[in-house]
């Protein structure tokens, strides 16, 4: 991912790498009219509960992120009982991941990733669907990309879309040692992290279905996006929201997991999703606090990201939630091994990884 810091709309995702679009100046931005289905406007339940949040999503865009942020202990929530997520599986996934070595485009751990990946969910009964694509990497030379969508129910016409970005980037070009800054990095958080929570809830699903119709994309080229291009990043989703598995594909809703792994992760609103997603946003947020995670969810406006959600949300219309650690207050707002060789298993918390998929698990199962 990348913030955003201009006042264009994105096609892609910007960098300097994964960067918020409009930190600083995202309040400044012009309206992104987009037409959305009349699913974005359908009442979803526990409606009343929510109305705490939609309140203060709207009043937060008047104050600065310090002011805006409520935590958990500010606003009474009741206790409740997540749905089920084993936060271990996903730390095992994790590093069944990183184990491949890098996963950039044409790497021998990029091709045993895909299978494994693929290997998982038809194991587990989905539906499975290899959707090829060429696209650029990093260095502007041509590779292939593999989408790989999951589907349960496909019949069904009320779909959730859960997603998530399988490659990892291959320079770590915010490494702090100048001369490892060309090297490609392991992407525990960045890349595997993402996996891993949409398997463990792919895996859940299958062990005692929902009865929901569900559709798990994981993207590749999301993470070889230069500075120059914002068209750079976020390959797969773009040729995916164009070429969707099934023509016509809609959801209800849509939501993205990226970089939810890593200890002390902070999850604000992102801007996107506040302005096309916002019943969505108000009720993961709501959820989380009510299991308990309100320290990882703030209540507080983040940034603007060019991530996979954009493409959606753009071309398919889908109101999409973009969960990824970023916290304005912080030098990059990313986490200090954001593009570095230090994302590896050791900035990895079974804690972070368990609020982010119970948070998700509860509300697609209870709420919407």
């Amino acid at each position: 991912p990348f913030p955003r810091d201009k006042p264009t709309y994105p096609t892609g995702r910007s960098d300097a790498s994964r960067r918020p679009f409009g930190i600083q100046h995202k309040q400044s931005h012009s309206p992104i009219l987009i037409p959305l289905p009349h699913t974005f406007m359908k009442a979803i339940p526990s409606l009343f509960s929510i109305l705490v949040l939609m309140l203060l999503l709207s009043s937060a865009s008047c104050g600065s992120a310090t002011s805006q942020a409520q935590s958990a202990d500010s606003i009474s929530e009741p206790s409740r009982t997540a749905a089920p997520f084993d936060a271990d599986t996903a730390l095992r996934y994790i590093r069944e991941q990183v184990a491949f070595g890098v996963r950039t485009p044409g790497s021998e751990g990029h091709k045993a990733c895909a299978s494994w990946i693929e290997s998982k969910l038809r194991d587990w009964g989905y539906t499975v669907t290899l959707q090829h694509f060429t696209g650029k990497d990093y260095f502007g030379k041509e590779v292939q990309g593999t989408n790989i969508i999951a589907t349960l129910q496909p019949e069904h016409e009320e779909r959730i879309l859960l997603m998530a970005h399988w490659d990892t980037r291959q320079v770590a070009d915010h490494d702090p040692v100048a001369s490892r800054q060309q090297e490609p990095i392991l992407g525990a958080d960045d890349g595997a992290s993402g996996v891993a929570v949409l398997l463990e809830l792919a895996r859940q699903e299958a062990l005692k279905p929902s009865g929901k119709a569900l559709d798990f994309v994981f993207f590749d080229l999301e993470d070889g996006g230069g500075s120059q291009s914002e068209d750079s990043w976020c390959l797969g989703s773009q040729y995916w929201a164009k070429h969707p598995h099934r023509p016509g594909y809609s959801a209800q809703w849509g939501i993205l997991l990226d970089m939810v792994g890593a200890h002390g992760a902070r999850f604000y609103w992102e801007g996107l999703s506040k302005e096309y997603a916002r019943p969505l946003l108000a009720t993961l947020w709501q959820t989380a606090a009510q299991l308990g995670w309100g320290n990882y969810f703030v209540q507080a406006n983040g940034s603007q990201m060019t991530d996979d959600h954009v493409a959606v949300v753009r071309e398919l219309g889908i109101p999409s939630v973009d969960i990824i650690n970023f916290d304005p207050t912080r030098p990059t707002g990313f986490g200090a091994h954001w593009h570095t060789t230090a994302d590896d298993m050791n900035i990895i918390s079974r804690e972070t990884l368990r609020a982010v998929g119970e948070t998700v698990a509860t509300t697609v199962r209870e709420d919407l």
